[in-house]
């Protein structure tokens, strides 16, 4: 749902005859360290279950991606809709910290997917998701909204998805219509750091 949200601003921003000047002047505070995240958490998603290890303890490296993430994100509240998006990682870290590293999937929204996909889910063999049960902690924050047709994407995604990708579409909004980058100023410094003046 990330990367879908993170198109759809693209999208509403070039719609709203926006440019990308400012994003290719970016720097983020640990900036480095989404992409490193993003390649640890695939790397254990398509190896988990071919490594009896790697499986044993993926829900423990998903926390620890969550909690390296949350404090990426904090370094960097100041930016426009960062908070938003730290609110929203955090409702699904809380889930996921609750069940054991895993997030919940509702059996009744996973309907809407393919049948293997919740056979997988009910074996225990799908990434870091787990079937929600009665002995779910805090299922309501959990993959328990299905989307579907008109949306090209059929998919299940939680409250906090829905909260984070607010918060990227505010960002990218920032970035390509507001930032002074954006509007042809070159008198401003061509950094974007989180909580630096």
């Amino acid at each position: 749902m990330v990367f879908d949200g993170i198109i759809l601003s693209f999208i509403v921003g070039f719609l709203r005859k926006g440019n990308v000047r400012a994003l290719a002047h970016l720097k983020l505070k640990w900036g480095w360290m989404f992409p490193l995240l993003l390649a640890i958490e695939l790397t254990v998603f398509f190896l988990q279950n071919h490594f009896k290890f790697l499986g044993e303890v993926s829900g423990s490296i998903y926390i620890a991606v969550y909690v390296i993430g949350l404090l990426f994100l904090w370094m960097n509240r100041k930016n426009p809709g960062f908070l938003l998006i730290l609110a929203g990682v955090f409702l699904n870290f809380l889930v996921m910290v609750m069940n054991g590293g895993r997030m919940p999937v509702s059996p009744e929204a996973a309907t809407v997917l393919d049948p293997s996909y919740v056979t997988a889910l009910k074996e225990g063999l799908y990434a870091k998701h787990t079937m929600l049960t009665s002995s779910t902690h805090l299922g309501i924050l959990g993959d328990i909204i299905p989307i579907t047709k008109p949306y090209p994407r059929t998919q299940i995604i939680s409250i906090g998805d829905i909260i984070m990708n607010i918060g990227i579409f505010f960002f990218i909004q920032h970035l390509m219509i507001h930032h002074p980058l954006s509007k042809g100023t070159k008198s401003v410094s061509l950094s974007l750091k989180g909580g630096e003046k």
